[in-house]
């Protein structure tokens, strides 16, 4: 059956092969224009292509079949919507952002893999959560425990980011966390993003930061290093020392971190150049992009700060750089598009 809201706003999908609208069938949409057939299966419209040439078209594959293996993150002892609470606002930024984002938003959750965040969002009620990914088992995973739950504000569509199904200027609010340096190029990826978000809205991305992520590729090194007995030597990674990680969320976390096939490094400088070229305002960053600011519980996420200056941005990523690296060293940065045409 077609997810309701794709027949509540027919123009929200178009065709990634030729942009048309998507016109809602029986068993799933079909392009007006080049008659091209989308199936619906298990509840998710699978209009997935793959991209028209090969370096990011072999880059996305090689990822989708990591994460057809892989999926992440897991959903071990996640076993009902409260413990799915539980889990996510004992992390201080999904629960400042479940928090702030208004009631009755229209959220993009882009590469949101087994949907822990979409359906955490849609736990709100009036809130509308679309969860894409390009990986088939890990949106059935993310729409099982939906449906077991009756989250029904979180709606899954399998998707290429470079061969994009949504409409532009659809949602308040994108969100692309841990995505984008999974793509072969995710200068346009974030093109991509910023086009489905409506003017005045906001656009969130985390990336794997240049200096953040040295902590990370030692211990990838060591782990190479030992071979057979790296599992001896998880511990050096300060997640995998927690003792309330189950063994699935520990062969997740440790994959996903040291077994990918393909990532990007980026600055705080970089990113922020991004969003000057495609007309996003600065408006806050994960860690602080000023030196002696952090980030707190009290935290207006979505209020304009500072965008800091190039040397802030070094003394922020040498902490990144000398801290656990817990977080893998992932920066988030929010920016708030600028009104007017696109």
């Amino acid at each position: 059956m077609v997810p309701p809201l794709f027949r509540e706003r027919p123009g929200l999908l178009v065709c990634p092969l030729c942009r048309a609208v998507l016109e809602i069938v029986d068993n799933g949409a079909q392009c007006r224009r080049c008659g091209e057939p989308y199936p619906c299966n298990s509840g998710i419209l699978r209009l997935y292509r793959e991209e028209e040439y090969d370096p990011t078209n072999a880059v996305t594959a090689r990822v989708k079949s990591f994460y057809e293996g892989t999926p992440f993150p897991d959903y071990e002892s996640l076993d009902s919507a409260a413990s799915l609470i539980d889990k996510a606002r004992r992390g201080l930024f999904a629960r400042v952002l479940d928090d702030q984002v208004p009631a009755n938003a229209t959220i993009l959750d882009c590469g949101c893999g087994t949907g822990q965040l979409t359906n955490f969002l849609a736990l709100t009620p009036d809130r509308t959560v679309v969860g894409a990914d390009v990986c088939g088992n890990s949106l059935e995973l993310a729409q099982r425990f939906k449906l077991e739950n009756g989250i029904d504000n979180a709606t899954f569509v399998q998707m290429n980011l470079f061969r994009g199904a949504l409409a532009q200027s659809s949602f308040d609010l994108v969100v692309a966390n841990g995505v984008l340096h999974h793509t072969a190029d995710p200068r346009r990826g974030f093109t991509a993003l910023t086009r489905l978000a409506r003017p005045g809205g906001y656009v969130l991305v985390g990336l794997y930061n240049t200096w953040g992520r040295l902590p990370t590729d030692l211990r990838r090194l060591v782990f190479r290093l030992m071979g057979n007995r790296s599992e001896r030597w998880q511990g050096l990674d300060p997640r995998l020392r927690k003792p309330e990680l189950g063994e699935a969320r520990r062969r997740s976390w440790f994959n996903d971190q040291y077994r990918h096939p393909h990532e990007t490094k980026h600055s705080i400088g970089e990113v922020l150049g991004w969003f000057v070229e495609d007309g996003v305002e600065f408006v806050n960053a994960i860690p602080k992009a000023t030196a002696l600011d952090r980030f707190t519980a009290d935290e207006r996420l979505f209020e304009r700060n500072p965008a800091g200056s190039a040397l802030d941005h070094a003394l922020v990523q040498l902490g990144m750089a000398l801290g656990s690296g817990e977080e893998g060293g992932l920066f988030l940065v929010i920016g708030r598009k600028k009104d007017g045409p696109e």
